[in-house]
């Protein structure tokens, strides 16, 4: 059986990580019929919306979607494709698995935490008012009606965190951590200070853990917690975190296994689930073909589990961690010098990766 996946290429280097990407889930023997969609930043200088309505029909219809980095510019009418897909198919858990693999530099090389973030809530619903707008205005009135002084140049942004979403999330960590094996799950928070949002959060947290006795349950602040993971990172296995401190935590993995480029992910929701590389599109690079597709080769390994192709999954990723143990045929930014000539390039790495499954 072929498994109907929507593949979006991205944008700046995206197309050519997504090539190394394809051929190698196509190497595992798995059957994909690829429906290809686009979204990003060339999409949107041709004159059109950055995520089309075929894109997001694709994935609706599909219910999977591997996608490449695309380009989100600083400052314009443009919203985030990434942030819109989320939204629009309430992709509702990030996964962020954080784990170093032998080759790769880093103080941290037992490092094997699972990140799990809220996707569709906290200061992100983009519910914002700019400073010397009618809306900020009016916002600042009714707050001031409800005897909170806020400075009259400000701008606001809204955070709701509701029950409905903490408890998702909640359960869906957990659910995670029983399905994977893993052994405890830690909630993170700043309710010390947020006591209505993150205090919400971290009710339901306790909530569901105290429904699930099996697996153990803790929970931290999450200034704290930045401290703690980068002292003992051998104490954590999966976090589950709301919005902002999400997106925080996960590059603060990501660095601690080597960067964002061998961070993948995915994002899940009850009737679709997209995965992606989670760096950027580096447009510097496009079509220079040197760029490492590791990231976006671990989120087609996320994919591969999610669709119970699990000895798939598990020999691309040991091939995936072969050819990075060797250190001979890899991308520049794995080698000791990152002038090294015999540093190779984006499709003789996916070579490797398909040869190491083949042996």
């Amino acid at each position: 059986m072929a498994y109907e996946v929507t593949l979006i290429p991205g944008d700046g280097t995206g197309p050519e990580l997504m090539d190394a990407t394809r051929r190698a889930l196509e190497a595992t023997g798995v059957g994909f019929k690829w429906d290809i969609q686009h979204a990003g930043l060339d999409v949107y200088e041709r004159g059109g919306d950055p995520l089309p309505a075929a894109t997001l029909d694709s994935l609706r219809r599909t219910r999977v979607g591997i996608k490449g980095p695309t380009t989100t510019p600083i400052g314009a009418g443009f919203r985030s494709v990434n942030v819109a897909l989320r939204k629009e198919l309430d992709l509702y858990m990030c996964l962020r698995p954080c784990k170093a693999y032998a080759g790769v530099r880093t103080r941290f090389p037992e490092l094997d935490i699972v990140i799990v973030r809220e996707n569709t809530e906290d200061v992100y619903v983009g519910v914002e008012f700019q400073e010397g707008s009618e809306g900020a205005s009016r916002m600042i009135e009714l707050l001031a009606e409800l005897g909170a002084t806020v400075r009259p140049d400000s701008g606001l942004s809204v955070k709701p965190i509701s029950r409905f979403g903490s408890r998702r999330i909640v359960e869906a960590a957990f659910d995670y951590a029983r399905h994977n094996g893993r052994r405890k799950v830690t909630a993170v928070h700043k309710a010390n200070i947020m006591k209505f949002t993150d205090g919400l959060f971290l009710e339901l947290a306790r909530e569901v853990a105290s429904e699930n006795p099996t697996i153990e349950f803790e929970e931290i602040i999450v200034d704290n917690l930045a401290n703690q993971l980068m002292q003992w990172p051998a104490d954590y296995d999966v976090l589950v975190l709301p919005n902002l401190y999400g997106d925080v935590i996960s590059d603060l993995g990501a660095g601690m296994i080597g960067g964002l480029g061998f961070a993948g992910g995915a994002n899940i929701g009850e009737h679709a689930a997209v995965f992606e590389a989670t760096h950027g599109s580096a447009p510097k690079y496009a079509g220079l073909g040197k760029v490492n597709p590791t990231a976006l080769m671990l989120s087609g390994v996320y994919m591969l589990r999610h669709l119970e192709e699990l000895d798939a999954a598990n020999r691309l990723e040991r091939a995936l961690a072969e050819v990075i143990r060797k250190g001979e045929r890899v991308t520049f930014d794995l080698k000791e010098d990152r002038n090294d000539p015999t540093a190779v390039g984006t499709a003789e790495f996916a070579d490797a990766v398909i040869e190491e499954l083949n042996t």
